[in-house]
């Protein structure tokens, strides 16, 4: 049996398929009897842009091992998130943690990313192309990027809700081509 030298097993541990973003850093700082001592706490997102999402915060003495405990906390807590064709939501929904509340939109094709910092980075991260988002409330990025990840975990994919009810994915999804026929006979008939 030949044995793997003990370098490459990490190597197939780590995940690059991940992509991650650095939302924010907050340098603290305790007084103490000699001076200060400072301290940094850093907030990333991290996700494979095909529909997996997470959010983590580290804290260190140096920024680059706060960064890396965040990745790491961002990778362990990943949500799966259902994604229409996708680039957008399945439905409109709302996120809300603590003071912050954020309404997330679906929207057609070509509307690209409409939101602020820190949920941007969420979007991005989760492989969103197109929606509409507004931040109500807290501007606190910790707040808001938990609020969007509590409206993405709430979203539900048509074929989940058919599922749930016992019923086929045609009865639960609107019927979108006869609608457009159907108006233009009404107003042909007016």
């Amino acid at each position: 049996m030949a044995r793997e030298p003990r370098g490459n097993r990490r190597d197939r541990d780590e995940t690059p398929e991940f992509a991650d973003r650095l939302v924010a850093i907050n340098r603290v700082s305790k007084t103490v009897k000699g001076g200060k001592r400072f301290g940094f706490a850093a907030l990333v997102v991290v996700g494979d842009q095909k529909g997996r999402v997470g959010f983590g915060k580290g804290k260190a003495k140096e920024v680059p091992e706060a960064i890396r405990k965040a990745t790491e906390a961002a990778k362990r807590g990943m949500i799966r998130v259902p994604l229409r064709e996708g680039r957008t939501i399945h439905h409109d929904v709302q996120g809300r943690h603590g003071a912050g509340r954020v309404v997330l939109r679906t929207a057609p094709p070509g509307t690209g990313i409409i939101a602020g910092g820190p949920m941007r980075a969420v979007f991005e991260m989760l492989g969103i192309q197109d929606v509409v988002s507004k931040s109500l409330g807290s501007q606190n990025p910790y707040n808001m990027i938990r609020a969007t990840m509590n409206g993405l975990t709430l979203e539900q994919s048509p074929r989940a809700v058919a599922q749930r009810r016992g019923k086929k994915v045609a009865d639960i999804l609107p019927a979108r081509d006869n609608a457009p026929a159907e108006s233009s006979q009404v107003a042909e008939e007016a």
